[in-house]
């Protein structure tokens, strides 16, 4: 057993300890969680897709070597008389003037009866080449909103990444809350059991009243324990949030009075909604761009294509003579290209692309009349929230003056066991009541805060 417990406490003692406060869970979260990670990746991808399209437009070079070998063929002329007086000293094609040498290996006739020996050769080349087409001045523009939206897309993931920690946050603290107020309650209940029960042995009570209160006690520590067991899952799920260790010890420093501020939450209501700063509304007009600019896409099929190149090359013989060579170590060329027919697949592209852009904007406008509907509705519920919450902050000051009024009447047998029960149910319910309006005020708070981007 003294080892057992060892191990247990050295296995404690490994767990990594987070002690964070909100903002801090916050922020640890947007370094660690899985999802923000992604979303940086994504923003990183689009600017390696912006760069090869860009990089399409850049001139491309590029070397190459190419080797030769005929496995000593040689080139053989026929008909009589000298094979070096048949051959011209030169050759012009396209208006350029080569020299054409020839191995010499001894006499005229020599060479006539052994032919002309094609040594082995290789070519070092270079060439430089652009070309450059109206859809890759606008794919580069559409690269430019892609990036755009992808931005958007993470600060909306950071966004809805911090909301999520928040809600989490407050609910744990919320939960603790309520064990404290449950266990404030457990204990005045035994309290009075105990009472009961001392009444009862001494004949000044009924069984029958100390066993209803018995029976509440232990209803009520189920629910402690059922609660309890909830706040270790809102743990678990803390820490996947915020992409911590699984078997970190988690200690929030903030508390819940700290968070639930009733004056911001109000001072929100009086806010107006500018549409442009919300990150759904942005990424719908960055996609209407994008169609636009899909229809000037679909307009540049009809643009002519220009490309040039510049190549130098370099040809060597590897053999005891220079041989035939007739490559240019110079070349430049230039090429203008335009399309005229294509049984109407460019004006079918065009019309599509029109079509998707019109839909792009009933898109935008009816996403616009629905954010403003939105946001009317989280006003309401925000307000509808901070009412219910200082209904059941009033309420549950009056339930706890209820309760103590009756415990002090059944010490001195005024009232009934009935009535402590019922009174002790009340001030439960009051408390459940209103750990939830302080949820409900703080999730309807950082929905409409999110629909702002505040």
């Amino acid at each position: 057993m003294t080892l057992m417990a060892f191990g247990l406490m050295a296995a404690a003692q490994e767990q990594p300890v987070l002690r964070l406060s909100l903002a801090e869970a916050q922020q640890y979260a947007v370094e660690h969680n899985a999802a923000m990670q992604n979303a940086d990746l994504d923003v990183k991808k689009a600017e390696l897709s912006r760069w090869k399209t860009l990089s399409t437009m850049l001139p491309q070079v590029k070397a190459g070597f190419d080797y030769q070998n005929m496995c000593g063929y040689k080139m053989h002329f026929g008909g009589g008389g000298s094979m070096m007086s048949m051959m011209p000293d030169s050759i012009t094609i396209g208006g350029m003037t080569m020299p054409i040498s020839f191995p010499s290996s001894g006499s005229e006739s020599s060479s006539s009866d052994d032919g002309i020996a094609m040594n082995p050769s290789g070519t070092f080349s270079i060439t430089a080449s652009i070309a450059l087409t109206g859809a890759q001045i606008v794919g580069t523009m559409l690269q430019n909103i892609a990036m755009d939206m992808t931005d958007i897309s993470r600060q909306q993931t950071e966004q809805t990444t911090r909301a999520n920690v928040k809600n989490i946050y407050v609910s744990i603290l919320a939960m603790e809350q309520t064990v404290g107020l449950l266990d404030s309650s457990l204990a005045n209940l035994e309290r009075l059991a105990a009472t009961s029960q001392a009444a009862v042995n001494v004949g000044a009570a009924e069984q029958v009243d100390a066993d209803k209160l018995q029976v509440q006690v232990a209803q009520l520590k189920s629910s402690i324990n059922s609660t309890k067991r909830s706040l270790q899952m809102l743990r678990n799920s803390m820490l996947l949030q915020l992409g911590a260790d699984v078997n970190a010890q988690l200690v929030l420093t903030s508390n819940i009075d700290e968070l639930l501020s009733v004056d911001n939450a109000t001072a929100l209501l009086g806010r107006g909604f500018d549409i442009t700063k919300n990150y759904s509304y942005q990424l719908l007009e960055q996609n209407e761009k994008l169609a636009e600019k899909n229809v000037t896409m679909a307009w540049m099929d009809f643009a002519p294509t220009l490309s040039a190149y510049y190549q130098y090359s370099n040809k060597t013989y590897f053999g005891r003579d220079e041989g035939f060579n007739m490559t240019p170590p110079n070349m430049i060329g230039a090429s203008l290209s335009l399309p005229l027919f294509s049984s109407g697949t460019r004006a079918a592209n065009l019309k599509s692309a029109k079509i998707d852009y019109q839909e792009a904007l009933n898109n935008r406008q009816q996403a616009e009349d629905g954010l403003r509907v939105q946001y009317n509705q989280l006003c309401y519920d925000l307000a509808s929230a901070l009412e219910t919450y200082d209904i059941q902050r009033r309420n549950i000051d009056v339930t706890q003056r209820v309760f103590n009024n009756i415990t002090e009447k059944y010490n001195y047998g005024r009232a009934s066991s009935l009535e402590v029960t019922n009174a002790s149910t009340d001030i439960i319910s009051a408390q459940s009541n209103y750990i939830q309006a302080v949820m409900n005020v703080i999730s309807a708070q950082i929905a409409l805060e999110n629909l702002l981007n505040n």
